[in-house]
């Protein structure tokens, strides 16, 4: 019984210590699952970063370069010019009257017919005016007569001065209206007063026409006008050229060279434009009046001048910016433009001969980017073929 007790009394200062490490046990778990989960949150970060690093390395070096076209910088001929658009207009268009009164007897031509200066287009009855020219040719046959045999009388002293006087006048009257009577008579046939061809007739024969009645309309188109409206800040370049290169739509878009006839020392009140008058040479009839033509206006010449495409220029911040390729890389070039052509731009500053400009895949190249060049090309031309 007391070995018993003993026993009690030795075991019972254990309970304490059992309890403690009871309640420590789940804060050590506790404490071991956070330093597992930091540390393999720090060994999964280094990884993640290890892995980022080799995936930027490897796409900068897998990436393929990219296709780009360029064009060789050769010295060439650069004009700045301007394409005006004109109307082409006879030479000369003239609509002829009649100048006498009477019946038309007979129409000579008609429409389109092709006329020398001088010939028949229409006759008036010509009979009233033969016998009135007959009649005063007779009044100064007469006249002459008389004036004769006063002379001799005269002469004798048998009549007066006065009434040789008198005769001397009847002569110049009878002679004046021979002369009024010959020119009606010519008049009652009409005639082309310059080589061209007939547009168009306005009589028909039996027709009685009055003084002023319009009969024809003649047009020279042997030579044309050609009429353009130049702008106001052109007038000056336009004052030191003197032919000019005209295309002509309507045929199959032809050229021809046209000399300059007039310039207008004032605008037109409406459009404000000074009209430029051309003179082109029409010998063959190919050109008709009221053919739209386009007038090339070279204002400026360069004749070996570096130029390139104006869409291969890239603005960035107020400056103008180019690719070229430098082994297998693009670089970005500064540049300084001029003259504008058509769709070519002049370059002044920036670049030198035989260097390559890329003209097409420059939107997508940054400095110092690899590239391939597909296609070299030495004319801007030769971009599209």
């Amino acid at each position: 019984m007391k070995h018993r007790n003993d026993q009690t009394q030795k075991s019972t200062p254990k309970a304490p210590i059992s309890l403690r490490a009871r309640r420590l046990i789940p804060a050590l778990v506790i404490i071991c699952l956070l330093g597992t989960i930091a540390l393999l949150v720090v060994r999964c970060q280094s990884k993640a970063e290890v892995i980022r690093e080799a995936n930027q390395a490897n796409s900068e070096t897998e990436q393929p370069p990219l296709n780009v076209v360029t064009l060789k910088m050769t010295p060439g001929l650069i004009r700045d010019q301007i394409d005006l658009p004109g109307v082409t207009e006879p030479w000369v268009e003239l609509t002829i009257s009649a100048e006498v009164a009477g019946k038309v007897m007979e129409k000579v031509v008609t429409e389109g017919a092709s006329v020398n200066k001088g010939d028949v287009l229409v006759r008036i009855d010509p009979r009233d005016y033969r016998n009135a020219y007959a009649s005063a040719r007779a009044s100064h046959t007469l006249a002459t007569a008389e004036l004769n045999r006063l002379k001799k009388l005269h002469n004798r002293q048998a009549v007066s001065q006065s009434q040789l006087d008198n005769a001397m006048t009847e002569l110049a009257r009878t002679r004046a209206s021979m002369d009024i009577a010959r020119i009606a008579l010519e008049r009652s046939s009409i005639r082309a007063p310059f080589s061209g061809v007939v547009n168009d007739m306005f009589i028909d024969e039996g027709q009685y026409m009055a003084v002023g009645d319009p009969v024809a309309e003649i047009l020279d188109i042997n030579r044309l006008k050609v009429r353009v409206g130049i702008p106001e800040s052109d007038v000056a370049a336009v004052r030191r050229i003197e032919r000019f290169k005209v295309c002509i739509d309507a045929l199959e878009e032809r050229t021809f060279v046209a000399k300059k006839h007039f310039l207008s020392k004032t605008a037109d009140p409406m459009a404000r434009l000074y009209n430029l008058d051309l003179e082109l040479e029409n010998s063959s009839g190919d050109i008709l009046p009221d053919m739209f033509a386009r007038v090339e206006i070279v204002k400026k010449e360069i004749p070996d001048g570096l130029s390139i495409p104006l869409y291969s220029v890239i603005s960035r911040n107020d400056d103008q910016i180019v690719y070229i390729v430098q082994g297998n890389r693009a670089k970005a070039r500064s540049v300084k433009l001029g003259l504008l052509g058509g769709w070519r731009v002049e370059v002044r500053e920036g670049l030198e001969p035989d260097e390559d400009v890329v003209v097409v895949g420059h939107r997508s190249l940054n400095d110092g980017e690899a590239v391939k060049v597909v296609k070299r090309v030495t004319a801007v031309e030769d971009i599209l073929k």
